[in-house]
């Protein structure tokens, strides 16, 4: 087990948290929906959740149907004026600053809204395992682009657009029954073992496989601290060193400052 620091008063999480930060050097930080909720994307499991009112495509069905391609865009379109709106928040500005403070190894994120990248993660140490709703993706050939001009076909025409190969083109986000990216999950895999600590922020830790790699982490010696408002289903794991309950947004920034001061 590696031993961080000697906490300042175990009866204050706030404080166990800053200690946690100010000697971490190699900080894998997971993200989940909670995080962007500030930034007014709603939770997808919540009940202004999307999948609260209608059942998700899946990839299997998107590439046989055009009418699952048509219902899957329609679903996306949904959605899309609100996450290009969006704004990253304090949470998001607070993990890019610690960061820049030399003290991250690696962000991996289970959200799709492309936040971390406007508050200036570096894209070298990001991991968006579910994908970005930022780009359109080719089913064929892999080009990627932006997603606004096919968004306005498909708004006008009511038809999938197609990649210029002739391929469906689809969000770059992971859809129910599609594989994640092999490459995508080795490098996570890599930077879970290699973490000195690993905070979990927003997630119930409920999806795997991305709950298994802050327990990957917590497992090869990192202390692991679980942030979220609401249960996680890691909240009785033995390798939880600190569990914190409320607003991520409330705690976390706080504690960052703190600690790089």
């Amino acid at each position: 087990m590696r031993s961080l620091t000697a906490f300042t008063d175990i009866d204050n999480p706030a404080g166990r948290l800053t200690d946690f930060l100010r000697a971490s050097q190699k900080a894998l930080i997971f993200t989940g929906a909670g995080i962007s909720t500030g930034s007014g994307i709603p939770d997808f499991r919540g009940p202004q959740g999307v999948w609260t009112r209608r059942q998700p495509v899946y990839y299997q069905d998107f590439m046989t149907s055009e009418a699952a391609r048509i219902e899957h865009w329609d679903y996306k379109l949904e959605g899309w004026d609100g996450f290009r709106a969006a704004q990253p928040n304090s949470v998001h500005h607070a993990i890019a600053k610690l960061e820049q403070a030399g003290k991250v190894l690696l962000v991996v994120t289970q959200n799709i809204d492309g936040l971390h990248s406007l508050a200036g993660t570096n894209p070298e140490r990001l991991v968006e395992l579910h994908g970005t709703n930022l780009l359109v993706e080719c089913q064929t050939c892999g080009q990627r682009g932006d997603p606004a001009p096919h968004f306005e076909f498909f708004r006008v025409n009511r038809k999938p657009p197609l990649c210029r190969c002739g391929g469906f083109l689809k969000p770059a986000t992971i859809s129910f029954g599609q594989s994640l990216n092999a490459d995508v999950l080795e490098e996570t895999r890599r930077g879970a073992i290699a973490a000195d600590l690993v905070v979990a922020l927003g997630s119930t830790l409920s999806v795997y496989p991305a709950a298994s790699f802050p327990l990957l982490a917590a497992q090869n010696g990192a202390p692991y601290v679980i942030i979220n408002r609401g249960a996680t289903e890691h909240d009785r794991e033995s390798s939880v060193s600190l569990r914190i309950e409320g607003e991520v947004g409330e705690i976390f920034p706080a504690a960052v400052e703190a600690a790089l001061r």
